[in-house]
């Protein structure tokens, strides 16, 4: 046990130094050393799932992307043990740096992050470095649920009421719902009592915060002031106002990786192959059916064949990526980058559906209370954490509390809300400066105007989110080669409905802040007028539809950009059952296959959309037995 646990100390405080960089951070060595020896049974590298050094020419089922949904599916198939499944991840292992849920912005732009950028438009991101969004997205075994900030929100019935709607059958609410209890092992008791919405004993993990500041509590009281209900947000209701339930365990990260893939990692019919770049799927030329997949491991070319199927679970960007690169997608466009197309697919990399929120909304306080990181983040609160698995880095970035409300653009009467506040007893000042800039890909001179006055000052943050965007962005390639990253389109705010909805959000979110339960506190909006909206009257319709086109954060939802629909359906990319339109033996299952986004964080679903997707595969070839 010795020699593993300073294996553990060593590479641990490797990676923390490669990450944050020597000095930066003080109390990492010591937070590290005393998670090796208090949670050795956490971080034993033996506990990591093992990677397939030599493997085999041919697989039952190949899987691309090795994060949420592959994770998942890793899981399920190897369920039956007659078949043999590859899981192609082009990145490498999560550490124990992100296991710490107050560190996750630090992972931004990290070796863990694709590190995308949008192309520049003038329609959002003007307070951006080039005007350009940064998408961060997980290269890493478990994927973006190793980056995100661990917020478990199914979404509304209605989301998927409108999915089979559109004649997707098998996707409704009543349908999917015992696929989101399939998955959950949810720990707080009162929620686990309730069977008809909540189960326990499923792999992921689902907890409620081990650690909440006074403004927490404070959040929801303001919310029943506005006259809101304090709901489970994944229960019978979802307007109102709660505490976040996470995907923690034991006040660490529980990602898809750690949840789904660590339990098999013993599984003889499991192969794991890290660091590995899937560059085509290939494709027989008569018979247009996928047959295999080609990828680059250790800088070679290898080529790998699948028996029953192909399955790409490489999310929003690199799933329609990877379809276009092997001659799947618009024609025309394939042409014009100078690829074969093998099928004509409109509906490839178009649909692109994110949310957005308004970063900076910050409300100054009286009391010491927030998480100003100066003052958190020590020696004291590390030993706190690996001791008892509580304190300040149990925190998820400060978010505590969510409410759905409805603006005036909804039917308020209709349990469909079309915003989310996340409230966080943080903002962008909390950590003078440093990470949550560089995260949200800030540029100096913005960042200095608007909060270099208020550095590490005690705030509290709401982010309006809008729920149900009507403008559509794309994915389209760059070239043929399969290394250069594609280019991206968001289209944010191009629809007007969208620029109304999120500025009637915003003026929520200032009035949320004037409560009398926030007032006690002392809270007073920071109103410094953002660049580039200084010439309008401040808190003016005019000024709002100027400023939320400045500091524009993507809540890293990409998603509907394969989409699912009926062969009737020109864009419709694959069918109810997930198999691609065309091409036999290829299937489609992460969040690519949304038709619209759902109503809140998308994690949730990606999880039950794989767990679904699982069974769908089952039931066409174990039917065949």
């Amino acid at each position: 046990m010795a020699a593993g646990l300073l294996a553990v100390i060593t590479g641990a405080i490797k990676a923390a130094t490669l990450l944050l960089g020597v000095g930066k951070v003080a109390f990492i060595p010591t937070l590290i050393v005393a998670l090796a020896y208090y949670n050795y049974d956490l971080m034993d590298p033996e506990n990591q799932p093992r990677v397939a050094r030599v493997l085999r020419k041919e697989y039952d089922f190949i899987i691309v992307g090795g994060g949420s949904a592959g994770s998942v599916l890793a899981n399920r198939l190897t369920e039956v043990p007659e078949w043999n499944v590859l899981l192609l991840e082009a990145g490498g292992y999560e550490t124990e740096i992100t296991d710490v849920p107050i560190l996750s912005l630090y992972l931004h732009k990290s070796k863990y992050d694709w590190k995308y950028r949008t192309q520049p438009q003038d329609s959002a991101c003007q307070a951006m470095v080039d005007k350009r969004c940064c998408w961060t997205r997980g290269k890493v075994l478990g994927g973006s649920s190793v980056l995100n900030t661990m917020l478990y929100i199914r979404g509304n019935r209605r989301d998927f009421d409108q999915w089979e709607s559109f004649g997707n059958y098998g996707w409704g609410w009543d349908d999917v719902l015992p696929y989101f209890k399939k998955s959950e092992d949810q720990r707080n008791p009162y929620l686990a009592r309730n069977t008809k919405y909540h189960s326990t004993g499923g792999y992921l993990t689902v907890q409620d915060a081990p650690f909440n500041t006074p403004l927490g509590v404070a959040f929801l009281q303001a919310g029943e002031e506005m006259g809101y209900d304090i709901v489970d947000v994944n229960g019978a209701q979802q307007t109102g106002f709660a505490f976040y339930q996470y995907t923690m365990r034991r006040g660490t990260r529980c990602s898809a990786a750690k949840a789904f893939i660590r339990p098999i990692r013993s599984r003889k019919n499991l192969d794991i192959a890290l660091w590995s770049h899937a560059t085509k799927v290939l494709t027989d030329p008569e018979t247009k059916r996928a047959y295999g997949v080609e990828f680059i491991r250790e800088g070679k070319r290898q080529v790998i064949f699948a028996q029953k199927e192909v399955i790409l679970s490489a999310g929003a960007i690199n799933s329609p990526q990877l379809m276009m690169l092997s001659g799947i997608g618009p024609s025309k466009h394939l042409e014009e980058v100078g690829i074969k197309v093998v099928h004509d697919a409109p509906g490839v990399g178009q649909n692109l559906q994110d949310h957005i929120a308004v970063g900076g909304l910050a409300f100054l306080i009286d009391h010491e209370i927030s998480l100003v990181m100066s003052r958190l983040v020590n020696i004291n609160s590390a030993l706190r954490y690996a001791i008892t698995e509580d304190g300040p880095l149990t925190s998820s970035v400060g978010l505590e509390a969510v409410a759905f409300i409805s603006t005036k653009y909804a039917n308020a009467s209709d349990d469909w809300p079309d915003m989310e506040f996340m409230l966080t007893s943080s903002s962008t000042n909390s950590d003078g400066g440093t990470h949550v800039k560089n995260a949200h890909g800030l540029t100096n001179e913005f960042y200095n105007e608007v909060f270099g006055r208020i550095n590490n000052k005690d705030v509290f943050g709401v982010f309006p989110m809008m729920l149900r965007p009507k403008s559509r962005g794309f994915v389209k390639l760059k070239s043929a080669n399969p290394l250069d990253y594609p280019i991206m389109v968001h289209n944010y705010l191009t629809h007007p409905d969208d620029v109304d909805v999120l500025r009637e959000g915003v003026k929520a979110a200032v009035a949320f802040g004037e409560t009398a339960t926030m007032r006690r506190f002392g809270a007073r909006f920071h109103s410094k007028p953002v660049p580039n909206c200084k010439h309008i009257p401040l808190f003016t319709d005019d000024y709002w539809n100027c400023a939320i086109r400045q500091y524009t954060m993507t809540i890293y939802h990409m998603s509907c950009t394969a989409k699912m629909g009926t062969p009737d359906d020109p864009m419709a990319v694959v069918d109810p059952e997930l198999r691609v339109y065309g091409v036999p033996g290829l299937r489609v299952i992460d969040a690519s296959i949304m038709p619209t986004i759902t109503n809140g964080n998308i994690n949730a679903p990606v999880i039950m959309i794989a767990e679904k997707g699982a069974d769908l595969i089952k039931q066409q070839w174990l039917s065949k037995v």
